[in-house]
């Protein structure tokens, strides 16, 4: 035992002396290659002076890496996380510099825009070096793997021997797309897991070969299985729904709350607390990952032991144990780190200004604007977050925890605004395949063995904006129905000039006179708001939600208006005769028990769209009026109501289908000939498979749960 510690420890001086000796030829290198970077006197040095002058620099800036770095990061956490990813160059040279200024030979200079250059590449050279030694000692490669993650060396703990689960959240990824991507071999190892091929077409049920004699390999390890969102097809009711067991009243992205008088935001840390809060108590269980759990770059915790970057917990006074910051710095503490990613972050930035501005060049249709700070927040979501949240992802791996939910945002983020079938979007994921890969590498190394489970909250939906096709947007449109003025903007197009004739002759009006106007008799302005391609409108004065009596009552022209036009599919409003009504074109009006029977209005979007609305119909805090734009069954094209040309939000197309890839050797997700509808039934069947692993001290079901089912 004792030769097998000092051979470890040997192993692990060398891999430092050849890492310090690679920094060493390195630091002489770029001393001859660039101009203000000297490791000599003015008066010239012997080669051996200048090599030792070299071999100390490089030492000092290897030290001053290992111990002062931390230091600055943590003394960062305060910084936003794109700010600390641009200082990381000029933290990482003043380390250099300081290492010349402290270097035993005294020898040695550089300019402060040389020593930025010095620095990066020194660090990225040692990791590489590192990397590379680590590659064949599976003990060195897992103590690699550690300090990527952030985390200290230590002897492990007791572990138990049952499988762990490890759930990946592609954000936004439809089973439409992932299905494309595997086709056109840009996801490789998801291919890989389902043991596809070229000729293999993915199907709803898994995979069958296409091609003539090509067969798919005997040994897929993976099952995929799609599954259909509720109305609210985003990631705040589908990720509450995942790990909290409960969707209720959640009814869209943002809602006005009345009894609040506040606007619910899914990606607001105060909000997401809230709604967390309020799954709780729903469901009277902590959540998923309560039995040492860890969650990691989501909107909620789902009851983890071990948070970063959750952003329920965000809102909360700081503390120990929900540091907002603290993922990051456990990547940042590594200048290699910091340094790898800091070059992607700019490079990223980069590149969408030059696919920006092809697109505009091109003139491409449908396009957004992608200016401003979009290209730091993307290249945030494709970068820093990912690398951030893979990190910490192999860190859990490699300490054996039993739960692990992660969710990598950048493909959703670039949808948006490229298109969920772009080029741009490509990329992602084929970069997000190349994270999976990673995970799946740690697993290989964790004291216990994992099961890797990759699943999507929701798909995107594409087409153009509402206001790009009518030329005005819905709280125009809902201002026009009200009889109040609406901007010049949307006065002068030719949309605006048929809602105008729409709340004319709804009103049974004479054409006005120039400025004059049909005002509400009393009340204050409505609030609209924009989930993707759903809208909702609310009348804050009025502290119950609305009747549709009332509303025409008060606005006669608002609903006739919002339901003739060509960009809006369907109504739901309240009805005291009906409970619940679905309206439509042309006077349509369909009660919510008749729609199985006549879908009307609802027809273009499917089966289950019926039992979407009619339970979003029953949340407390639904908006007086939801609008669901158009859709069109044959390209899949809604229209949203924010500037996307990647939406979800509402109901129409790929939007609603998302994606679960599990291992064969978990239970199927649902019984043969069923279909796996909603979060909650995803939440159930990952309870399950974690049940299956770990035994009793996981539960089945919530309490509330074991009720309703008796």
């Amino acid at each position: 035992m004792r030769g097998v510690r000092w051979r470890r420890v040997a192993s692990q001086v060398g891999r430092s002396v050849t890492v310090w000796a690679v920094s060493t030829v390195t630091m002489l290198v770029l001393a001859g290659l660039l101009p203000d970077f000297r490791l000599q006197s003015a008066d010239g040095d012997s080669a051996t002076r200048i090599a030792i002058t070299a071999a100390c620099g490089a030492g000092a800036f290897g030290v001053l890496s290992a111990v002062v770095w931390p230091l600055l990061v943590r003394m960062l956490l305060l910084v936003p996380a794109f700010v600390l990813g641009l200082l990381v160059f000029f933290l990482n040279g003043s380390l250099l510099l300081l290492a010349l200024r402290i270097n035993p030979s005294g020898r040695g200079e550089a300019a402060p825009e040389t020593a930025v250059i010095v620095a990066a590449v020194m660090s990225a050279v040692a990791s590489a070096t590192g990397a590379a030694l680590a590659v064949r000692d599976d003990d060195a490669y897992r103590r690699r793997l550690l300090r990527l993650a952030g985390r200290r060396h230590r002897a492990d703990p007791p572990c138990p021997a049952a499988p762990g689960l490890v759930c990946v959240q592609l954000d936004g990824v439809g089973h439409d797309v992932l299905t494309a991507a595997v086709r056109k071999g840009l996801m490789p190892t998801v291919a890989r897991w389902l043991a596809t091929d070229d000729g293999i077409q993915p199907t709803d049920d898994g995979i069958q070969p296409t091609g003539d004699g090509i067969q798919p390999t005997p040994h897929p390890t993976h099952r995929l299985t799609p599954w259909h969102t509720d109305w609210s097809s985003q990631t705040g009711a589908s990720q509450l729904g995942i790990l909290h067991g409960s969707t209720f009243d959640v009814p869209a992205f943002r809602w006005y709350e009345k009894d609040r008088g506040e606007v619910m935001v899914c990606n607001r840390p105060t909000s997401a607390g809230e709604l967390q809060r309020r799954a709780t108590l729903h469901t009277g269980d902590g959540g998923l990952l309560t039995v040492d759990g860890a969650s990691r770059g989501n909107l909620f915790s789902g009851g983890a032991g071990e948070q970063a970057l959750v952003l329920s917990i965000a809102g909360r006074r700081r503390g120990r144990e929900n540091r907002s910051r603290a993922g990051y710095f456990a990547y940042f503490s590594d200048p290699a780190n910091a340094v790898r990613t800091a070059l992607s972050f700019v490079a990223e930035v980069v590149r969408e200004i030059g696919q920006s501005t092809r697109a505009r060049i091109r003139r491409q249709r449908p396009r957004v604007s992608r200016g401003g700070l979009y290209p730091f927040v993307r290249a945030f979501a494709t970068v820093v977050e990912r690398d951030v949240v893979v990190a910490a992802v192999m860190g859990d791996l490699l300490a054996g925890r039993t739960a692990v939910y992660a969710d990598l945002v950048a493909y959703d983020e670039v949808a948006h605004h490229s298109g969920p079938h772009s080029r741009d979007a490509e990329k992602v994921l084929q970069r997000l395949d190349r994270s999976l890969a990673l995970v799946e590498k740690a697993a290989e190394h964790a004291p216990r063995p994992y099961r890797i489970v990759v699943l999507s909250d929701h798909g995107q939906s594409p087409g153009e904006t509402f206001r790009a096709r009518y030329g005005l947007t819905l709280a125009d449109l809902v201002r026009a129905g009200c009889g109040l003025p609406v901007p010049r903007r949307a006065e002068r197009t030719h949309s605006g000039a048929e809602a105008r004739v729409a709340v004319r002759a709804a009103l049974h009006r004479p054409v006005e006179e120039k400025g004059e106007r049909h005002r509400p008799s009393r009340g204050s302005e409505p609030v609209v708001l924009a989930s993707g391609n759903l809208g909702l409108i609310s009348f804050p004065d009025v502290p119950h939600r609305m009747t549709k009596e009332e509303i025409e009552t008060r606005h006669p022209a608002l609903l006739t208006t919002l339901a003739n036009h060509p960009g809006i599919g369907f109504l739901l409003v309240r009805s005291e005769q009906h409970d619940g009504v679905v309206l439509g074109p042309n006077g349509t009006e369909i009660p919510l028990d008749e729609l199985d029977e006549e879908p009307g209005p609802l027809a273009p979007f499917g089966p289950g769209a019926a039992d979407a609305v009619r339970r979003t119909h029953s949340f407390p805090h639904t908006a007086d009026i939801m609008v669901n734009s158009s859709h069109d069954p044959a390209d899949g094209e809604v229209l949203a109501f924010e500037e996307q040309i990647g939406s979800h939000g509402g109901l129409g197309g790929a939007q609603s289908h998302p994606f679960l890839l599990s291992p064969l050797t978990l239970s199927e997700p649902v019984a043969d000939g069923e279909e796996l509808t909603g979060a909650e039934q995803v939440h159930r069947a990952l309870r399950r498979w974690l049940r299956e692993a770990n035994g009793p001290q996981v539960p089945l079901a919530t309490a509330a749960e074991e009720e309703r089912a008796a």
